[in-house]
């Protein structure tokens, strides 16, 4: 097969979770083991760091991944979803994981994967494993899909796990209680291997993550009381931050410049610190000069997209992935703060979504242009229309985010801004992204 003949294959063999959604959710990890330990388990030979959390956990897998190849090592980097080629969801020292490989794989493995029936989830993580031994990585940096104790992801004994945060997201798959999410999230805790906890969280959600840490002997730091990031300015495009310890006030490190710009990233590097930290005390070999040009250079040593992203300015246009009600009030409140005219929302979102907690998070004084993502689980602009109207939002539907966008920016006075998002499939399908 060629190449797009082979992720042709996939897509239409595979059950697709950003197609079809909860028909393609597969718990359990029997099928991921048995894939790969047909495949000599790769994942058992080279050092992974394992990520988990509700929002920030791709934006903190990149920053790690990006501070370990500044460091010198060999960095595989595993995340999803690909925004707008699937090799987006492997590649090492930022580079995609080649064409030729995924026809081989998918090749040698077809049998396999006739008989067991995977996911297309679990089939691109057992790939990744697989790619990362062949490229000889130094270690490799995991991104949940989903959850955690039953994400195929999990099959792998990190050297280090990571959890962003716990707020509400995918109830119908991981609880309805912020105490039943932390319990999925913990599920990446394994016996002796230290964990980072990025943000301040609930005290249902510490309880629920202290007690997985103990039970499994894992040392558990909480990273927002050790350390605080704190905002000092914008310059040259980047976000510059110290990082100071909590309590005392003191300046661990001063004006690191982020060129992932959204406010909500001095959560995610407050994390990221500690983890390296973590890294650091079991002799890994990370200096901090290595740590200012990662985080200053971050999307462009690994490709990150979406996060915060300005795409336009007269007017500014910036979009991002958040895509539930913690990470879009986030993001909202940064746009109320950048934007000095009329504000304008291109936003659409999937249909299999209980979407009216962050509709009631938009302002009713302002435009908005409601469209759908190319995706099999889009709703409908119509019906977003309909849906927004409940909320007070008023605005003209489209087929797709880019005819939406081109109508915003033609309404907008330069000194205008548009917000870009609601769904990450809305924001895969920009053109100039």
């Amino acid at each position: 097969m060629t190449y797009q003949e082979t992720i042709g294959y996939l897509y239409d063999r595979l059950p697709v979770f950003q197609n079809i959604g909860a028909r393609a959710f597969k718990p359990g990890l029997h099928t991921t083991r048995e894939l790969c330990r047909l495949l000599g388990n790769p994942q058992d030979k080279y050092p992974t760091i394992h990520i988990a959390g509700t929002n920030g956990k791709g934006s903190t897998s990149h920053m790690l991944a990006a501070i370990l190849q500044e460091a010198g090592y060999r960095v595989g980097l595993y995340t999803s979803p690909h925004l707008k080629d699937f090799r987006e969801r492997i590649r090492v020292n930022g580079m995609y994981v080649p064409e030729e490989f995924i026809v081989q794989f998918v090749d040698d493995q077809k049998s396999n994967i006739e008989r067991l029936s995977p996911s297309f989830f679990e089939v691109t993580v057992a790939m990744a494993f697989a790619y990362f031994e062949i490229a000889g990585v130094d270690v490799a940096v995991i991104e949940v899909g989903m959850g955690g104790r039953l994400d195929s992801t999990n099959i792998i004994t990190p050297e280090l796990s990571v959890i962003t945060n716990i707020s509400f997201d995918h109830m119908q798959f991981l609880g309805d209680t912020l105490a039943k999410i932390a319990g999925e999230k913990a599920g990446i805790i394994k016996n002796g291997v230290p964990v980072v906890v990025s943000e301040e969280q609930g005290a249902e959600v510490v309880e629920v993550i202290t007690a997985a840490a103990e039970a499994a002997n894992a040392p558990l730091t909480f990273a927002a009381r050790t350390y605080e990031a704190s905002y000092v300015d914008m310059r040259e495009g980047k976000m510059l931050v110290d990082i100071l310890k909590r309590g005392s006030g003191d300046v661990v490190a001063e004006h690191i410049a982020l060129d992932l710009t959204g406010s909500y990233q001095l959560k995610n590097v407050a994390g990221v610190w500690a983890a390296k930290e973590v890294l650091v005390s079991k002799a890994w070999n990370i200096g901090d000069e290595a740590v200012f040009r990662a985080l200053a250079s971050a999307s462009a040593i690994t490709g990150l997209k979406g996060r915060w992203q300005k795409l336009g300015q007269a007017p500014d246009v910036y979009c991002d992935t958040a895509h539930n009600a913690a990470g879009l009030a986030m993001t909202l409140a940064q746009f109320e703060s950048v934007c000095k005219g009329r504000k304008r929302f291109v936003i659409g979102f999937v249909g299999d979504k209980d979407i009216s907690a962050m509709l009631r998070l938009f302002p009713q004084d302002a435009e908005y242009y409601f469209c759908e993502p190319s995706n099999m689980r889009a709703l409908k602009a119509v019906e977003l229309q309909a849906r927004a109207l409940e909320h007070g939002l008023k605005g003209k539907s489209f087929r797709n985010v880019n005819e939406a966008l081109k109508e915003a920016v033609r309404d907008s006075a330069p000194t205008d801004a548009i917000y870009v998002g609601g769904s990450t499939f809305v924001v895969a399908d920009i053109d100039s992204l």
